[in-house]
């Protein structure tokens, strides 16, 4: 099941209209269908506010599994980034680079809140 559907099919058992759910999550309607219709993919940030508002990973929102269910407990999410290092503590002390360029600031946040998730599912 691609993206866009998925979306809409967790609007829709959620009795959201396009407007509703656009609006919790801070996008305009347009954009949202454009996600639904897969014409356009949603940035991480909104997958993000997606997997909150529907209580799924953002792996189940993509399509890269059939589990909704596998979200980590806020609780244990606030544990376990007190035991590493915090995002601001990571930028600070390293650079890091993809094909020998630095990452700007919101690349390497969004690198690290992507392996977060994907260790979670691990």
């Amino acid at each position: 099941m691609s993206y866009g559907n998925r979306i809409a099919e967790l609007r829709e058992q959620r009795g959201l209209t396009q407007e509703e759910l656009a609006s919790s999550i801070h996008i305009t309607r347009a954009a949202l269908s454009h996600y639904e219709k897969n014409r356009r993919k949603p940035d991480f940030e909104v997958l993000t506010r997606l997997a909150d508002i529907f209580d799924v990973s953002i792996d189940y929102l993509i399509g890269r599994t059939k589990q909704s269910d596998v979200v980590m407990d806020e609780d244990v999410r606030e544990f376990v980034d007190t035991l590493e290092l915090s995002d601001k503590e990571v930028l600070e002390r390293f650079d890091l680079m993809i094909d020998g360029k630095p990452l700007t600031e919101e690349e390497a946040r969004r690198f690290i809140a992507f392996v977060r998730m994907e260790r979670s599912m691990d």
